[in-house]
């Protein structure tokens, strides 16, 4: 599979990603921003892997991207990633909140720890987020945000209770923040992958899972980031104008 062409959909556009650093959708999201003509910043608590992903990125936009290290279990570190992109850029037109955590355990297993690190990151993160974007988007009147669900907040999966809360709350943040938004002209829509293959997964997944869930996708194969990334373009873009609170499935994945 090849990517398409780019567009010049986000022309002109300043672009945060959250979580971009490394080889996922995060990455894939500001490197497709970054060729249909954003300017991006990017963030991730790591700040090792933000830097190679900073220079990685450098090759695409012919410059050093801004790359703020970023915890979105910390309001403190939420305000200035968001203070930092406008300083910047000037004005903030698209946040892609990507930032996201899972795990594996049981509900007789799992402890309070685990519950709420995994809400904290991938639920509480991504209203973080969100508030302090709106606060800048909504006096201007315009943006876009799309924030990284699931289809697991949708399907049950043995082992992800708190993940699949999560990106179920993640969902309805989505519903409430596009109608709430949308008085002022900006748009919340969220995109749900099944199954985006990248090394870091592989990683962190058993083989048999990674196979069991790859049977369960209509083509025979998991997604490419950049086919996650490209829908994700797309909601950010004007082709999606009057689309709000929308969650879109981005998976081939039956029952």
């Amino acid at each position: 599979m090849k990517a398409p062409a780019a567009r010049g959909l986000l022309a002109g556009r300043t672009v945060v990603v959250t979580a971009a650093a490394g080889t996922g959708i995060g990455y894939a999201t500001a490197e497709r921003c970054a060729l249909e003509g954003a300017d991006v910043a990017i963030s991730d608590r790591h700040e090792r892997r933000l830097l190679e992903s900073a220079e990685r990125l450098a090759g695409v936009l012919g410059h050093e991207p801004l790359a703020v290290p970023c915890d979105v279990t910390d309001e403190a570190q939420v305000q200035n990633l968001i203070d930092r992109a406008v300083g910047h850029f000037g004005h903030l037109d698209v946040l892609v909140n990507n930032a996201g955590l899972g795990g594996t355990a049981s509900i007789v297993d799992m402890t309070d720890e685990q519950w709420h690190t995994v809400l904290d990151v991938t639920l509480t993160g991504t209203f973080r987020c969100t508030r302090a974007a709106l606060r800048h988007m909504m006096p201007r009147g315009r943006g876009a945000i799309v924030n990284n669900a699931s289809v697991t907040g949708w399907r049950a999966q043995e082992g992800q209770a708190h993940y699949a809360a999560a990106k179920a709350g993640v969902m309805a943040l989505t519903r409430t923040a596009g109608l709430e938004a949308a008085k002022a002209g900006v748009r919340v829509n969220a995109v749900a992958p099944s199954l985006a293959m990248h090394p870091h997964l592989s990683k962190v997944t058993t083989d048999e899972l990674l196979t069991e869930l790859t049977a369960r996708e209509a083509f025979g194969r998991a997604a490419e980031p950049w086919e996650v990334a490209n829908v994700i373009v797309f909601l950010a873009s004007d082709y999606a104008s009057y689309m709000v609170g929308e969650v879109v499935s981005v998976s081939s994945q039956h029952p």
